[in-house]
């Protein structure tokens, strides 16, 4: 049976509720997004033929200010899952402190097929579906599974031609040439070895004798393999969609990422071995960082899991009943609500930039963003240390209580 990403959320959310005896009207209302948006985006496609795509936006909770979260063009995109990412959106904002809320987006369809005039025919559709719901001061997208800063700039046009202005604020993920950030193409990575740095101190790990293995070489992924590469750590294992490759002595992640630039995979890089993306997860090393879809990580695969930490750069990649497990196996799991948080927060950190019309060399972004992952990291290990629970729930029982404080304050 398929797992359900958003049953999965709820049941998330119920054992942190428990843990900081959440009252119950709030859980209540924190189980369900606040507002949930379908449509039909008809287009005409290249050959002359008109199709329909299913289009959704989740917005989960904007207690703590506007919804915020990305758009994703996948033929795996479903309802249960927009809804599941938008909540954790709430909690991922929360966790790091940002004045937002958590939404999510996404439409039914295979980008890899459709040509780039038909990609910008479904973005500037799926604006005008939703435009009354967007915008700097209610929900603000941004680029997710298969959307980028071309997208978004798609995006960024239809709305303000809808709304006769210009609002660079009501979508992040841009270029630079149209109000993007500075760094904001590696932040995630970047947040991510922010909390694989304060977990090595805590572990009293030393960086040259840790072994790492990736799964997932796409931007998070591949930016990860190459920062950590630079602090000394050892990345022994990587993989994509098609493949993975193994080599004990150490893989250089930028031979790997331009050999996977001109043959579309890392499968076959010389010098290393074939690895399945089931068997990457399952190999001895000190770090296993999945960074592609979610639900790798089950009750099936969680006791052969041999790594002494798991850092989640990809959105939901263990299910509950595999946290319980790999908790009662002594893997210290750093959950995707924090260690990817650094790409939502230099979002952001961009949205800031916009209202301001005044924008940060990288310098200062990446020193705020430091400023940002760090202090998070400390709350959620100190819940952990408190409340004698996995990381997840610790991070859950941070984000949580501050929503929940501010759904009282506004009298909910």
């Amino acid at each position: 049976m398929a797992l359900n990403p958003f049953e999965n959320a709820q049941s998330q959310l119920k054992k942190a509720a428990k843990v900081v005896n959440l009252e119950d009207s709030i859980l209540e209302k924190m189980l369900n997004p606040v507002r949930l948006h379908e449509a039909d985006l008809e287009i005409e496609m290249d050959d002359g033929e008109t199709k329909i795509f299913k289009a959704f936006r989740s917005q989960h909770n904007d207690s703590c200010g506007p919804t915020k979260g990305g758009i994703r063009f996948h033929p795996n995109v479903s309802v249960e899952e927009v809804k599941a990412l938008s909540m954790w959106m709430t909690w991922k904002c929360s966790v790091v402190g940002l004045p937002l809320g958590g939404g999510k987006g996404g439409i039914i369809c295979n980008p890899k097929e459709m040509s780039q005039r038909e990609l910008e025919k479904l973005s500037r559709a799926y604006i005008r579906a939703f435009y009354e719901h967007l915008g700097p001061t209610k929900d603000i997208p941004a680029p997710d599974v298969y959307t980028n800063a071309q997208i978004m700039s798609w995006m960024l046009d239809e709305y303000e031609k809808l709304v006769g202005e210009k609002a660079p604020g009501m979508i992040t993920g841009k270029p630079l040439v149209l109000g993007g950030s500075k760094a904001r193409n590696y932040a995630t990575a970047q947040g991510g070895v922010h909390c694989v740095q304060e977990l090595a101190k805590k572990l009293k790990w030393k960086p040259k004798k840790i072994t790492v293995a990736i799964q997932g070489y796409g931007n998070a992924g591949s930016f990860m393999a190459k920062i950590l590469h630079g602090l000394d750590y050892k990345i022994i294992a990587v993989s994509d969609s098609k493949g993975g490759i193994k080599k004990m002595s150490g893989l250089d992640p930028v031979a790997v990422e331009e050999y996977k630039k001109e043959n579309g995979s890392v499968a076959g890089f010389e010098g290393s071995e074939a690895i399945s993306n089931e068997e990457i997860l399952e190999l001895t090393v000190d770090l296993l960082v999945p960074a592609a879809l979610e639900n790798v990580i089950t009750a099936e695969n969680a006791d052969r899991i041999q790594a002494k930490a798991v850092v989640e750069l990809a959105n939901g990649p263990t299910i509950p009943e595999a946290d319980e497990i790999l908790f009662k196996n002594g893997v210290v799991v750093v959950p995707d609500i924090l260690a990817n948080a650094g790409g939502v927060t230099v979002s952001y950190f961009e949205q800031v930039q916009n209202a301001y019309n005044h924008y940060w060399e990288e310098e200062e972004v990446l020193q705020k963003l430091k400023k940002t992952m760090i202090p998070a990291f400390t709350a959620v290990w100190e819940n952990k240390e408190k409340y004698q629970v996995d990381m997840r729930t610790a991070a859950y029982t941070v984000a949580v209580e501050r929503v929940a404080e501010a759904m009282k304050w506004r009298g909910v």
